[in-house]
């Protein structure tokens, strides 16, 4: 049937845009787990798929309150998730952001590969607006949950960054605090370059196909550039290697405010849309 050019923008300016945003196929790969963050505008997430926090939860001496609500954490209506911090004096640190935590857990299984993805942007503030913003997509060891205490549980920073600057760390953090084989607080990390506050694709691999804790693999990736790996025999401890690669690890996505790192917020950073986060999806696949 032919379409006339007029009518065939028109029909397809109307489609929903649910396809744009699915996670993508990897000849590898099978996806065993999503969330497309579907849904009405201005509402919150799944709350099947996540526990949205809704307090101080007082670490690193950030200055946000978390916020169980659509204006801190919302579906946009396009298929994504929005983390939004803001201003507000009415809470101690004076300001709210959104922060959830995956009811899911999954754990890297022996012989086969695992990945970790998500893709994510930025809010459009320049980068003079953001002292202070520390977005993240990472995990934790479902240990956590049950009283194990940090470092200890496992933790996986896929990315960070921090003051808006184009910078993205992943990290590893583990074993004791202070020192350890993760060297805490620091952990064990690695940076690259974001090409910009656009949509970008973070990702982690495990690697555990050799049978042998020593030569298994974790991998950093940004848009399949490779930026960090650290490998069992690098840690040197098989136990401490367990905690991250064969235990239950949950995702997580925030907004964090000020803290030991990037220090706090001034006269210049800016609340709102332009300094969230924002997700298009969260996937887990195995080979």
């Amino acid at each position: 049937m032919y379409l006339s050019k007029p009518f065939l923008l028109c029909l397809l300016s109307s489609l929903p845009l649910t396809t744009a945003w699915a996670p993508p196929s990897y000849p590898e790969y099978s996806l065993v787990w999503a969330d497309t963050f579907s849904g009405q505008g201005g509402t919150l997430p799944s709350t099947t798929n996540w526990d949205i926090i809704d307090r101080n939860i007082g670490v690193n001496n950030e200055l946000q309150t978390y916020r169980a609500n659509p204006r801190q954490v919302q579906l946009s209506g396009g298929q994504t998730l929005q983390l939004i911090p803001w201003r507000d004096t009415s809470v101690s640190g004076g300001w709210t952001s959104g922060r959830i935590e995956s009811r899911y857990t999954f754990v890297p299984q022996p012989g086969k590969k695992t990945m970790a993805e998500a893709l994510i942007k930025f809010g459009g503030n320049d980068v003079s607006r953001k002292q202070g913003i520390w977005p993240a997509f990472w995990l934790l060891g479902q240990s956590i949950r049950q009283g194990t205490g940090w470092p200890a549980c496992g933790e996986l920073d896929i990315m960070e960054t921090v003051n808006g600057q184009l910078t993205g760390y992943g990290t590893v953090h583990c074993n004791v605090y202070p020192g350890g084989v993760c060297n805490e607080p620091t952990g064990r990390g690695a940076t690259i370059g974001i090409p910009s506050q656009d949509w970008q694709r973070w990702r982690v691999i495990w690697d555990r196909n050799t049978g042998d804790w020593r030569s298994e693999t974790i991998t950093w990736f940004l848009n399949d550039r490779q930026f960090h790996q650290l490998r069992g025999d690098q840690l040197g401890d098989a136990g401490v290697w367990g905690t991250l690669t064969a235990k239950p690890l949950f995702f997580i996505l925030n907004v964090a405010v000020g803290g030991d790192w990037p220090g706090y917020p001034n006269g210049n950073t800016q609340d709102g849309y332009g300094s969230m986060m924002e997700a298009a999806y969260v996937a887990h696949y195995s080979t």
